[in-house]
């Protein structure tokens, strides 16, 4: 069977995933914070997180940024189920699956938000903040950044987009960085796994300022 080669999307879509808990913390911050900040804040909702990989990423350097780290980023997936919600779906049905991650409440409570590159990237370029992308997995050896979105054809796109990706694992988890902080209304929408995820996330941003569209994403999901 012939290959379909997936070309680089015009308009790219950017995912970052939380538990649904830090929803509110998120809404009050007025937006996200990277690790670096986050962990000299107060802490509030529940973490999802690798620590061996987030204290990684705090050292790894990011190359076309070189004073900043990975874990000076606000990180974002160019898809969603993304092998780390893999991870976290295989802790709770299988818990040695992946004993570096303390997290074994599975994937039901984990929300996608949702949000366009090029718009990102005109606001970070409006304020002067710093953005890149990583060609694979941010803190992996041999991975590449770039901070011009004319060489996204760099991401291997048939990867970002696998269902089956136990070959391009790296590949499949690049990412979009922007540097520091990323505001909630940036946001367009919401994706989770169920109706009654849907009505608990709707009555957290409620009255919010700013209300992304909450969609039921079953096949976002493992």
């Amino acid at each position: 069977m012939r290959k379909v080669v997936v070309m680089t999307p015009a308009h790219p879509r950017i995912f970052h995933i939380v538990h649904g808990d830090r929803l509110t913390a998120i809404m009050n911050d007025g937006g996200l914070h990277c690790d670096a900040r986050m962990i000299h804040r107060p802490k509030a909702g529940t973490t999802i997180g690798m620590a061996n990989i987030k204290e990684r990423r705090l050292r790894w350097r990011v190359s076309c940024h070189p004073d900043t780290s990975v874990g000076d980023y606000v990180p974002f997936y160019f898809c969603p189920r993304s092998p780390m919600l893999y991870s976290i779906h295989r802790k709770k049905t299988d818990p040695d699956s992946a004993s570096e991650l303390a997290y074994g409440g599975g994937q039901a409570p984990i929300v996608h938000l949702e949000a366009d590159l090029r718009e990102v990237v005109d606001w970070a370029n409006r304020e002067g903040r710093r953005w890149a992308f990583s060609t694979g997995n941010a803190a992996a050896a041999g991975v590449q950044f770039h901070d011009d979105l004319d060489r996204l054809d760099r991401i291997d796109w048939n990867a970002v987009k696998a269902r089956h990706w136990r070959e391009v694992m790296k590949e499949k988890q690049a990412e979009f960085l922007v540097h520091g902080f990323v505001p909630w209304r940036l946001v367009s929408r919401i994706g989770v796994i169920s109706d009654r995820i849907r009505k608990r996330v709707l009555q957290i941003i409620e009255d919010s300022g700013h209300e992304p569209r909450v969609v039921i994403k079953r096949h976002w999901y493992y």
